[in-house]
């Protein structure tokens, strides 16, 4: 086995291999840049190399200083993760003439299987499914018209070197069709390089599942079973479970076994993934082959207990497998949710900054299921602008796929993350979604079910109880203590009384508290009783309550004269006052938000590019006002409506935070 192994990567995915290595008795090499030598991969390697300044293209992608490490350190392989040059076949020619192995399938598999006309056109040799389509070059957009029409509308453009969403268009018309066609093309040669184009049926309604495969360099291939992948926003996975609800046995064999005859076509030798679109009538089509570990491995591993790092790593050493396709079973349900330093609330805009706060959920048993966390960072570090929001990847296992639901619920409740925005409520919201409950979801989940995007949870009568309930005994709690003030007057003691009123969202409820050793019996106008019990201290910023012998997990932080509280993706106020002050507070005006509709505020943490007007201008209602970069996206803040510039506050150069004013109008 080899003794030292270099990973070419970053975040969680560095960690993740890091582990296994160890496990294996493998000495690691990690590589940083200048914005990660602090971070967590570097400290959990046995060593590491610096690479170069922040920026990717100037480190982590760089073939010739990642080449320069492996000289320095002397690792014998390399590990490439997923991004960056994990499906480059330059890097993997690089190392095989460097002597080096490639913890990854041979360069010829990377290159056929990199090109999406190409992989389509090998897939239909090797008897997969694929979409109807057209995959020769295609001259012009007249053509494109033409062909579009012979396979039938709705048609989707798409770049052949394309990846992350770009270069795709879909066309439901002749118009459509030829301003894709152009669209597509240019959006190609500007991503990729590689103009490309070509078009295929789009099937409506589909389901994103995908295979994961495992073959040696001896000739022998498995699957091990798929994913369901469809819950996506802007084609970017956000949710992944094993097994998928919807597929039956014989759809599941039938996809495994072409998926294993697709990689022995191209010589496969390591972990890859082959993605499919699936219709509601369960057919299949071939999509596109990842050569590389997918981000949402570990859902596969909970469900099958394979460790494909680990047997990555041995198909690299020239090892056949040790396990067949009779021996891959699968043994109950697991869900992964991508926790992302995002801001649901602001169209899931980039968030960067340091983790205040970060507290993850103890890995481990949970109730009936199993948590797991795949992280690259930890408490006081910093979420960089330069690379991958994500911050997490979250995932539970159960014996069925209700267990692994619910255990997701308390694990999201119990996530402590503050610093930074993050997609906490947003995940939150779908694991209590009955589109996600039910499995019966496609593709456009997100698109369809969040159409005006996400601005909260709104908990039902039922839930809202319950967290009033837990809210007054915790309250009661709070002021036991504060009755307990040492040096106070003798005969001015404090009684805790039994009435309360607790405000939040929008309603308020009486309620009557009658506590004993064991807890509190909450009593409702309504005459509804709920039993109270938990762990909670006053300044805990985490509560572990059972209502009704029913688990509820609240984040928890003061505001005066009650609580803040997260749970199940809702944010609440929440206000416990005697009746008297309930009876005052209602009499108080309500305290209206700040008027920045003459304002242009800065969406998220970021660097001022350029400003494209100057203080007396009028501009128009769609108008460019500036340019605000973050995690290398360009974001380009326009004009809501007609106006005129009084005053410009920042200009480029500027690194502003959330919510700062850019300029202001008359």
């Amino acid at each position: 086995m080899f003794d030292k192994i270099l990973i070419a990567n970053r975040g969680e995915i560095a960690c993740r291999v890091i582990k296994t290595a160890h496990k294996m008795g493998i000495k690691t090499v990690a590589i940083y840049s200048d914005a990660d030598k602090n971070a967590l991969h570097v400290e959990m390697a046995d060593e590491a190399v610096h690479i170069g300044p922040s920026p990717a293209n100037q480190s982590y992608i760089v073939i010739d200083k990642v080449m320069e490490a492996i000289r320095q350190s002397g690792a014998q392989a390399v590990h490439p993760g997923y991004g960056f040059l994990s499906e480059n076949p330059k890097f993997a020619e690089a190392l095989e003439a460097e002597g080096v192995a490639f913890v990854g399938p041979p360069v010829g598999a990377i290159e056929k299987m990199g090109d999406k006309i190409t992989s389509k056109k090998i897939a239909q040799e090797a008897g997969v499914s694929t979409v109807p389509g057209y995959m020769g070059l295609i001259e012009d957009a007249d053509e494109a018209v033409k062909i579009s029409n012979e396979i039938g509308y709705p048609v989707m453009l798409k770049a052949s070197a394309g990846g992350g969403g770009k270069g795709m268009r879909i066309a439901w018309n002749d118009d459509e069709a030829r301003e894709g066609f152009q669209s597509s093309k240019n959006e190609a040669a500007s991503s990729f390089g590689d103009d490309r184009i070509f078009i295929e049926k789009f099937v409506t309604q589909p389901r994103h599942i995908e295979i994961q495969v495992l073959c040696d360099a001896h000739g022998n291939g498995i699957y091990l079973n798929e994913r369901e992948c469809s819950i996506q926003r802007r084609n970017q996975k956000v949710v992944e479970e094993a097994p998928s609800p919807f597929l039956d046995e014989a759809t599941r064999r039938a996809m495994g076994e072409q998926s294993v005859a697709l990689a022995k076509a191209v010589g496969y030798a390591s972990a890859g993934t082959v993605e499919f679109i699936v219709d509601g009538d369960k057919n299949f089509y071939f999509l596109e082959m990842n050569t590389r570990l997918q981000v949402e491995h570990p859902v596969t591993e909970l469900i099958t207990g394979v460790d494909l790092v680990e047997q990555m790593i041995r198909v690299a050493h020239g090892e056949k497998l040790s396990i067949g396709q009779d021996d891959v079973k699968i043994n109950g349900w697991a869900i992964e949710n991508r926790l992302y330093a995002e801001d649901p609330y602001r169209n899931f805009l980039p968030s960067i900054g340091r983790l205040t706060r970060y507290r993850p959920p103890e890995e481990g048993a949970l109730g009936d299921g199993i948590v797991r966390n795949d992280t690259g960072v930890f408490e006081g570090g910093e979420i960089s602008m330069y690379y991958d929001p994500m911050i997490a990847k979250l995932c539970t296992w159960g014996p069925d796929r209700a267990t692994a639901i619910e255990t997701m619920r308390n694990a999201l409740d119990s996530f402590e993350v503050e610093g930074i925005g993050h997609n906490l409520p947003f995940v939150a919201a779908v694991m209590d979604h009955p589109k996600f409950i039910s499995g019966d979801m496609t593709t456009a989940f997100i698109e369809e079910e969040y159409p005006d995007g996400f601005d909260g949870v709104t908990l039902d009568d039922a839930d809202l109880k319950r967290v009033a309930a837990a809210c007054a005994a915790m309250n009661r709690v709070a002021e036991i203590r504060r009755a307990r003030i040492s040096g106070t007057l003798d005969n001015h003691e404090r009684h805790v009384g039994e009435n309360w009123n607790v405000a939040l969202q929008g309603q308020d409820f009486d309620v009557t508290i009658a506590a004993d050793k064991a807890g509190s019996t909450v009593r409702f106008a309504d005459g509804a009783e709920l039993r109270v019990s938990g762990d909670w201290t006053p300044g805990d910023q985490l509560a572990r309550m059972m209502v009704d012998d029913a688990p509820l997990v609240m984040k928890v932080g003061k505001v005066s004269g009650g609580f803040r509280i997260r749970t199940r993706g809702a944010e609440l106020k929440v206000h416990v006052r005697t009746p008297r002050q309930a009876e005052l507070a209602r009499l108080m005006p309500e305290k209206l938000p700040p008027d920045t509709s003459k304002m242009l505020l800065c969406p998220m943490p970021g660097l001022i590019v350029k400003v494209d007007v100057q203080a007396g201008d009028e501009v128009q209602e769609g108008q460019a006002l500036c340019t605000v970069e973050a995690m290398k996206m360009e974001n380009i803040l326009r004009a809501e409506r007609k106006g005129t510039v009084s005053k410009i506050n920042a200009g480029a150069g500027d690194s502003l935070a959330v919510d700062d004013i850019i300029m202001e109008f008359e």
